[in-house]
C-alpha cells in the first residue's frame, strides 16, 4: 500500500482510537477516586461514569473499530464513530442520555456487522460473537431506558466474554474440535446468555447463573484453546499464549465468586468479581491481541518486545493484590494500592505499545499491517 492511502486511513481511524484511549485513562482516574484516592475531580457527579467509560468508551470503541476494519465496508465505521462520540460526551460530562443512546446505536451497528459476516460465511464462532454483540445492545438499551449500571453489568460481562470466546473458538478450528467439544462450548455460551437474561428479572440468581456459564467457558478455554500448544513456542506467540492462559484463570475465579456469593450489588465482593473479569481476564486479552489489533487498525507495523512481560506481570500482580484487599480485612488497604498498580500496568502497556509502534526498528517480531488486517478479517 502506498504512503498516501495509509496516511489517510491512519488520520481517519486515529481520532476514534484516541477517544477510546482517553476513555481508558479517565476511567482509570475515576476508578482511583472510587477506591479512596484523593485526586482532583472537575465534575463530582462523574464517578458513575467509570464503568461506562471503561466498557463502552474504551472496549466498545476498540472492538467496533476492529470489526469495522475487518468488515471492510464504510458503513461499518458507524459503530466506532457512535461509540467514540458517546465517549467524548462522557469525557466532557454531558447529560447522560445522549451517550447512552450513542452507545446503543454503536451496539446495534455491531450486531448488523456480525449479521453481514454470517451471511458471507456462516459459522458458530461468528454467531457466538453476534450473540455477544446482541447482549451489549440489550444492556445498553436497558441502560438508556433508565436502568442502573449495576443492572446493566451482567449484559456487559456477557458481551465481552462471548466476544472473546468466539474469537478463541475461531482459532480452535485448527485443532478440529469434536462434537462433544463444540457442545461444551455452546452450552457454556448459552448459560452465559441465559444468566444475563435472568438478571433482568432477578439480579442475584442471574448473577449465579452467569457465573456458572463463565466457569464452564473458562474451563473450556483452559482445556481446548490453542494457547495450550503455542505457549511452548517463542517470542510474540508465547507472550500471547501466556496472556490468554493467565486471563482464563482470572475468568474462572470471577465466575466462581459469582456462583458462591451471588454478588450483584456494590461492595468488596462485587469489586472482586468485576475486576477479576474486567481486569484479570479482559485486559489480559487486550494485552495479548494488541500486537495484532494495532497494526490492523492503524495500518502501521508494531514490533513485539520481551519487555511486554513487564506490564503483563504487573497487571496480574496488581489484580491479586486488589482481590486480597477485598477478601482479607486486615489487608483492606491493599484494595486501593492494587487499584493504583492496575493503573500503572495499563499506563505501562500504553507506553510500551506506543514505543513499539513509533520507535520499533528491525524486522524480528514485527507484525505488519497486512498481517494484522488478515487476522482482523478472519475474526
Amino acid at each position: 500500500m502506498s504512503a498516501a492511502p495509509r496516511t489517510r486511513r491512519l488520520a481517519a481511524r486515529a481520532p476514534m482510537l484516541a477517544l477510546g484511549i482517553a476513555s481508558l485513562v479517565w476511567g482509570m482516574w475515576l476508578g482511583l477516586l472510587r477506591v479512596g484516592w484523593r485526586l482532583p475531580l472537575p465534575w463530582p457527579d462523574q464517578l458513575i461514569a467509570h464503568g461506562p467509560l471503561m466498557v463502552c468508551g474504551f472496549l466498545g470503541t476498540l472492538i467496533t473499530l476492529e470489526r469495522a476494519v475487518g468488515l471492510g465496508a464504510r458503513w461499518g465505521y458507524a459503530a466506532p464513530i457512535a461509540s467514540a462520540a458517546g465517549a467524548l460526551l462522557l469525557l466532557v460530562d454531558a447529560p447522560i442520555d445522549p451517550p447512552r443512546l450513542l452507545f446503543t446505536a454503536s451496539a446495534a451497528v455491531l450486531v448488523i456487522i456480525f449479521a453481514a459476516a454470517l451471511r458471507r460465511q456462516p459459522s458458530l464462532f461468528t454467531a457466538v460473537m453476534g450473540v455477544g454483540a446482541a447482549a451489549w445492545l440489550a444492556g445498553n438499551a436497558y441502560w438508556a431506558s433508565g436502568a442502573s449500571i449495576i443492572r446493566v453489568v451482567p449484559w456487559w460481562i456477557a458481551f465481552l466474554v462471548l466476544t472473546i470466546a468466539g474469537e478463541r473458538l475461531e482459532l480452535n478450528r485448527l485443532l478440529r474440535p469434536t462434537t462433544a467439544v463444540r457442545i461444551w462450548f455452546v452450552s457454556a455460551a448459552g448459560i452465559i446468555a441465559a444468566g444475563a437474561i435472568v438478571s433482568r428479572m432477578s439480579l442475584m440468581p442471574g448473577t449465579r447463573l452467569l457465573g456458572a456459564g463463565i466457569v464452564l467457558m473458562a474451563a473450556w478455554l483452559a482445556r481446548h484453546d490453542i494457547a495450550r500448544r503455542t505457549v511452548h513456542q517463542r517470542g510474540l506467540t508465547r507472550f500471547m499464549a501466556v496472556c490468554l492462559l493467565a486471563g482464563y484463570a482470572w475468568l474462572a475465579l470471577g465466575g466462581g465468586i459469582a456462583i458462591v456469593t451471588g454478588a450483584a450489588t456494590s461492595g468488596v465482593v462485587y469489586d472482586a468479581v468485576l475486576h477479576a473479569i474486567f481486569l484479570g481476564f479482559v485486559i489480559s486479552m487486550i494485552f495479548a491481541h494488541a500486537p495484532v489489533i494495532f497494526p490492523a487498525v492503524l495500518g502501521v507495523p508494531m514490533r513485539y518486545r520481551a519487555s511486554f512481560y513487564a506490564h503483563l506481570g504487573l497487571l496480574h500482580a496488581s489484580v491479586a493484590i486488589r482481590l486480597a484487599g477485598d477478601f482479607v480485612e486486615p489487608l483492606a488497604r491493599w484494595r486501593s494500592w492494587g487499584a493504583m498498580l492496575n493503573v500503572a500496568a495499563l499506563l505501562l502497556f500504553l507506553a510500551a505499545t506506543i514505543r513499539s509502534v513509533f520507535l520499533g526498528g528491525g524486522s524480528a517480531g514485527v507484525v505488519a499491517p497486512a498481517q494484522g488486517r488478515t487476522a482482523a478479517r478472519a475474526k
